[in-house]
């Protein structure tokens, strides 16, 4: 890759995680449609870096490319995001269950590297560095578990639900906590546990009860904020 390639495609995430923001927080909300001119002139990027953003949130199922259209939000009602987020503490259950039994030594290495990375930015206060961090984290319990279609569909809804993920670090204290539980995580793959680690990735993703009202009420205060704060 030459570095003007580089340079596209880091473009193209910084807009993406861009447009992802806009949409956790409300202000592109669910069957918005995205207009290719308004956003290249508010991301400051031209159409190829957008269009390469908006390629990949429609892959994930962020977004939907409709025809004479163009790309409309995707519309996704609480209850279904309960059911995804079960979905994904499952499938991330499964990971941690294989990865504590199948990890090799240089992979606990990786997976200690990205809870460090966690723990920086969480240090930082920098909930955007620590959204990175965390992908990182999770990626790596995902390639732990030496099962690639496992890992393929984990990180498929992993992609869908990035907004409400990262949205949810912005609750008052998710940092500090999403870090602890990563901690007991690490020591539990490490440690080869895999009923323990299966257990507390289901627990950490997961959302209900007092997680998913906090969550809830961040998506709804968000919505009432400005639409151009993004």
């Amino acid at each position: 890759m030459t570095a003007a390639d580089r340079k596209a495609t880091t473009r193209s995430e910084r807009v993406r995680e861009q447009i992802e923001d806009g949409i956790a927080s409300g202000a592109f909300p669910p069957g918005m449609r995205l207009d290719e001119a308004e956003l290249a002139q508010r991301f400051e990027v031209s159409r190829t870096p957008l269009r390469e953003a908006l390629f990949r949130l429609a892959s994930a199922g962020i977004v939907e490319m409709q025809p004479r259209r163009g790309a409309i939000v995707a519309e996704v009602p609480p209850h279904r995001m309960v059911e995804m987020f079960e979905v994904m503490g499952e499938l991330e259950a499964m990971c941690g269950r294989l990865a504590a039994r199948r990890m090799l030594p240089p992979e606990h290495d990786e997976l200690a590297s990205a809870q460090r990375a966690c723990a920086a930015a969480c240090e930082a206060d920098d909930a955007d560095g620590y959204a990175r961090a965390n992908e990182r984290f999770h990626r790596a319990i995902y390639e732990g578990s030496h099962n690639g279609f496992l890992e393929q569909q984990a990180f498929a809804l992993h992609r869908r639900l990035r907004p409400y993920r990262r949205l949810q670090l912005r609750v008052r204290d998710r940092m500090p906590s999403s870090l602890r539980e990563h901690e007991g995580i690490v020591q539990a793959i490490v440690a080869g546990d895999a009923e323990l680690a299966a257990q507390r990735l289901r627990e950490h993703v997961i959302v209900q009860g007092q997680r998913f009202a906090d969550l809830v009420a961040s998506l709804a205060e968000s919505r009432a904020r400005p639409r151009d704060s993004v």
